[in-house]
């Protein structure tokens, strides 16, 4: 079984894992034990970005967490394919406008592998299937 980790959902489980509810972490643990947890390349530029504006506020360098994390769990990186790309830009405006969100949300629909998230926004989706 396979999972796709919204970038907070990362970056809460590396740094404040309590912030993720009961049914979120036994999908990111199974998932960490069987096939692997979807990491969107997105989600790097957005962890970059958060640390760049000092809006994540961590005492090591952007690189060396994402080493970290990569060492601490099964995370399989997902580049942005055509197919992604393209799913993104046609999922309906309900998803968001927020290019990262739609990104990780195609992700998840191409996949067909359930997106741990808190975003109520794309928890509601009717077409993204959530695990909260």
């Amino acid at each position: 079984m396979m999972v796709v980790a919204d970038t907070h959902v990362i970056v809460w489980n590396a740094l404040a894992p309590e912030k993720l509810s009961k049914k979120a972490r036994k999908h990111f643990n199974e998932a960490n034990e069987s096939d692997g947890i979807i990491f969107c390349d997105i989600s790097l530029w957005e962890i970059s970005m958060l640390m760049e504006k000092d809006r994540l506020i961590i005492d090591i360098p952007f690189l060396e967490f994402i080493d970290l994390i990569k060492m601490a769990n099964n995370y399989v990186f997902k580049p942005i394919s055509p197919e992604i790309a393209d799913l993104s830009a046609t999922l309906s405006h309900e998803i968001t406008a927020d290019p990262a969100d739609r990104l990780i949300s195609a992700t998840s629909v191409y996949l067909n592998a359930p997106l741990i998230t808190a975003d109520e926004n794309l928890r509601h989706s009717q077409k993204v299937k959530t695990v909260w």
